[in-house]
This record gives structure tokens, C-alpha cells and sequence, in this order.
């Protein structure tokens, strides 16, 4: 199998130049889980020269539902190390390492530089980090959140997570196709921003159900320049 063939429809999208640019460009997604998991399928064989996945936690068998990544066999094992165990059988052209702690840990060690970090938690002080990070590093992330038939996600350039309302809920419940549903939005940013195709930033996409029908709401997010 060759380069060529591996990535030959998305070479007819992008061009080859875009294809091998992406060859330079690493990525950070922090999180395993359900949104991890889909990102990490929805990026993990583009083209990315590396991606690195930090988790700190172990698959649970309630996890496996909406974590499309892992098998009943999987249970008790690292998430992020599984997820990457997975990535590289279906992509040998991306450096896939992994790392089960914190992102708070994480970031105290590592010297790396990426050029996007995506957003896979579930939580308000992880996200605030990461935003905190981004923003120290000049580094654009992709935001994304899962709760009911609800989702959200951004690609957050100028703007900031703060401006969010950080009230930490209980979770009520998951949809699992909507999980995915975030996580393609998300990969789906990340491939535009990468590849320098135009992409929206600092707006914040919301979509649910209402009546029956799926919405999409879109709001700008506050920058320094407005």
C-alpha cells in the first residue's frame, strides 16, 4: 500500500500539497473517552504527521457504548494507550504516542509544540487549563461538549473559554450518535484549520433537538478586538 492509494480520495479534495503539508502538523487530544475516541478516529488517519492522546483514566464497562474504540476485552485497561494501540493497526503514516495522566501533569513535563489541541473532556477545570495553555502558547484548540441530544463545539483562536458560564453540572445522561456527531464537527474543523481551508473561529456552534427537529444555533464569542 502506498501514500498515494492510502489518502487518494482525500488528495482529490485537498490537492496533494495540502496532504503532504499535514505531514508536518501535530496534534494534541486531550481526552479519551467518548469525544476522544470519535475525534481520534475522525483525525487519526488524515494525514497528521503526529498525534499525541493524554487520558488518565482506565476503560469502564459503561464507557464502551458511546467509546467506539474499545471492546469488552478492553475494560480496566488505559484508554489512551488502547486508543492509540487501535489508531496505529489503521494508520501507518501517523506518529501516535499517548500518555495516562492529567492534562494538568502533562503539561508540567512535556516540551512539545502542536500546532491545535482538541478538546475531548467532560469537565470545566480541565477545559479552563487548556484554555489557559492555548492561549500562553499561542496555540488554536477546538472545544467540544457532549449532554443529552445536546452539543457544542468552537475553534477558539482570539477568543477565550472563560467567557463561557463554567457552573459545573451533573451529568443527565449521553447520546452516543450525538457524541460522534460533535466529535466529526470537530475533526471536521480541525482538517480545515490544518489544511488552511477558510474555517469559522471563534464562533460557537449549538445544536439540539427541538420538537423533534435539529437545530443549529451559531454565537459569536467576545474577542479583545470587539
Amino acid at each position: 500500500m502506498s501514500w498515494n492509494e492510502y489518502f487518494d480520495r482525500q488528495i482529490k479534495l485537498l490537492g496533494e500539497d495540502a496532504q503532504r503539508r499535514l505531514q508536518d502538523k501535530s496534534v494534541l487530544i486531550v481526552g479519551a473517552g467518548g469525544l476522544g475516541c470519535s475525534v481520534a478516529y475522525g483525525i487519526g488517519t488524515i494525514g497528521v504527521g503526529a498525534i499525541d492522546i493524554i487520558d488518565f483514566d482506565t476503560v469502564a464497562q459503561h464507557n464502551i457504548h458511546r467509546q467506539i474504540a474499545f471492546e469488552i476485552d478492553d475494560i480496566d485497561k488505559p484508554k489512551a494507550k488502547v486508543l492509540t494501540q487501535r489508531l496505529a493497526l489503521k494508520n501507518p503514516y501517523t506518529e501516535f504516542g499517548f500518555d495516562s495522566v492529567s492534562f494538568e501533569d502533562f503539561i508540567q513535563k512535556s516540551h512539545k509544540r502542536y500546532d491545535l489541541i482538541i478538546d475531548a473532556t467532560d469537565n470545566t477545570q480541565t477545559r479552563l487549563q487548556i484554555d489557559n495553555y492555548a492561549k500562553a502558547k499561542g496555540i488554536v484548540w477546538v472545544y467540544g461538549s457532549v449532554e443529552e441530544f445536546m452539543g457544542q463545539v468552537c475553534l477558539f483562536v482570539n477568543s477565550s473559554y472563560k467567557e463561557f458560564n463554567q457552573t459545573q453540572t451533573s451529568i443527565k445522561g449521553i447520546s452516543a450518535p450525538m457524541v460522534m456527531h460533535i466529535a466529526s464537527l470537530q475533526s471536521t474543523l480541525a482538517l480545515r484549520y490544518l489544511t488552511d481551508l477558510d474555517v469559522s473561529k471563534d464562533l460557537l456552534h449549538y445544536i439540539y433537538f427541538k420538537n423533534g427537529e435539529l437545530i443549529t444555533q451559531k454565537f459569536k464569542m467576545p474577542t479583545k478586538e470587539d
